[in-house]
């Protein structure tokens, strides 16, 4: 009789162990090919997080570089010549800026370029502890805080009450890309405003003094020496409630920023300032090219790198990617054990049968059926069992899938939002351990709320696809070669005459 009749009547004539197999081979191949399909769909959520976030990397002045310089100065010059470091500002050439916003990678950038300025011809919101912008009798801006002189020059400074933030795109600022700021009318600065005296206003500072989409206001220096007439072409609100500094000046409070073109804000500045940014931020098309956007940028030899570097911030993607590579390297750890684990069980279940068969084995070879039969009998009746346990798994596996591998990713979530907060708390809170916020402070916060204000994924999209199932069926025909691989070598020393023997 041939081998293939020969296997299909034996799983029949024991149909409980052909079921247990089917059952034990089927747990397998919906383990194997979930694994499979929670790693596409991870590895398809990580794609998109990288066409959506990107890594961002920022052209600023290296404030350390800064110091370590001026302390050596200091260590190199006479005592009585010594001064205590002090805080320059080093204005970044525009030329320079665009030279990198040329580069290979970059998918957008934006230029930054940050002043104060005084109210002309309305009212600021007023901060509670801040009496620098009291009105007199006469219904005129009276100034009751100390001027402030700049070191090297005649300027005097007087207190502002309005936060200046030149932009080239103003969707792409952090405060509006992050949702902390939500334009409500009109619309956003692009580089096309570039050159152009316009302004975007807080909600609450334009409906406090009744302005709307197209009125002109007019802002001072904090010089007094500049004065600018601005258009107002769009009006934002702000979710962002300042920090404690911001109920004693006018200027830190969020309802008085001003976005602008960043040329309007050097103008504010000063001569100086023309044609210059204070930071570039560059937004790369897959955060994994900062390391090559980085190596060619060092490359421009017209940027001072001795004064300047790049800021890598890739923050954003890795707390979006985290939980999804963690995810997929769970599942992907799941195929290994399990491909393994089925291996070894079914090589053990085989074994057990060969034992109790081998009565039927010593005859069939005694009739002169050659060895080689005998183990692909075998093999044949585990790749029946192996094909209906593929059909059970493809129709199966996607809903096993889904619900383990989103369960996954909502754990993952939950641990790394708690290893944020606890971060968080071991660096003293957002206020700091001295209850103060300062520069790395704030960017933490801002870290935070574009975290916060960036959708989380939070589901994977589980499909089967017939790349997974293919990858299933390979694995599953690997196992059950192996797992007949030792019960052949069993029955390729079988000597029939021993067998009959003994078992008569």
């Amino acid at each position: 009789m041939n081998f293939i009749k020969r296997a299909f009547f034996s799983m029949k004539t024991r149909i409980g162990r052909t079921a247990l197999q089917l059952i034990i081979f089927t747990i397998v191949s919906v383990l194997i090919l979930s694994g499979f399909t929670i790693q596409s769909a991870a590895n398809k959520a990580s794609e998109m997080a990288k066409e959506q976030l990107g890594g961002t990397v920022t052209l600023t002045v290296d404030r350390e570089k800064q110091m370590k310089r001026q302390q050596s100065e200091q260590n190199n010059s006479n005592a009585s010549e010594k001064t205590r470091p002090s805080f320059q500002s080093t204005p970044i050439s525009l030329a320079n800026a665009e030279s990198l916003a040329k580069l290979d990678h970059v998918a957008s950038y934006n230029y930054y370029s940050s002043t104060q300025a005084l109210a002309k011809d309305f009212d600021p919101v007023k901060s509670e502890g801040d009496s620098s912008t009291d009105t007199d009798e006469s219904g005129a801006l009276s100034n009751e805080m100390p001027q402030m002189s700049v070191e090297g020059s005649n300027r005097q400074m007087t207190q502002a009450d309005l936060s200046i933030s030149g932009v080239l795109d103003s969707k792409t600022a952090t405060d509006f890309s992050g949702g902390t700021s939500v334009l409500k009318s009109g619309r956003a600065l692009t580089s096309h405003d570039t050159g152009k005296k316009v302004v975007l206003v807080e909600q609450t500072l334009a409906d406090q003094n009744d302005w709307q989409v197209g009125d002109k206001i007019s802002v001072v220096s904090s010089d007094e020496e500049t004065a600018v007439e601005l258009e107002i072409v769009g009006i934002y609100k702000t979710s962002d409630s300042g920090s404690d500094m911001a109920s004693n000046f006018s200027f830190l409070n969020p309802y008085n920023k001003m976005y602008v073109p960043y040329e309007v804000a050097n103008t504010l500045k000063g001569s100086d300032y023309k044609n210059t940014v204070d930071s570039a931020v560059y937004t790369m098309d897959d955060a994994s090219n900062i390391a090559s956007f980085e190596k060619q940028a060092k490359k421009i030899d017209s940027v001072d790198w001795d004064t300047f570097k790049l800021d890598a911030n890739d923050t954003l993607y890795q707390q979006m990617i985290g939980p999804i590579n963690n995810v997929a390297s769970f599942s992907k750890n799941v195929v290994y054990i399990v491909t393994i684990a089925g291996a070894l069980i079914l090589a053990l279940l085989i074994m057990m049968q060969v034992r109790e068969r081998k009565y039927e084995m010593g005859v069939l070879l005694a009739i002169g059926e050659s060895r080689m039969k005998l183990v692909l009998q075998f093999f044949t009746e585990i790749l029946m069992v192996a094909v209906m346990s593929f059909m059970l798994a493809g129709l199966s596996s996607h809903y096993v899938a889904q619900i383990a591998g989103n369960q996954l990713l909502s754990q993952q979530n939950e641990a790394a939002q708690t290893t944020s907060a606890n971060g968080q708390n071991e660096n003293g809170g957002p206020g700091g351990s001295n209850g103060q916020a300062g520069p790395r402070d704030r960017m933490q916060n801002g870290i935070s709320s574009l975290t916060q204000n960036t959708e989380e994924i939070k589901k994977l999209d589980i499909q089967v696809t017939l790349a997974d199932m293919l990858k299933m069926g390979g694995i599953g025909v690997g196992i059950a070669f192996i797992s007949v691989l030792l019960p052949a070598m069993t029955i390729l020393r079988m000597n029939p005459k021993t067998i009959l023997t003994k078992q008569e």
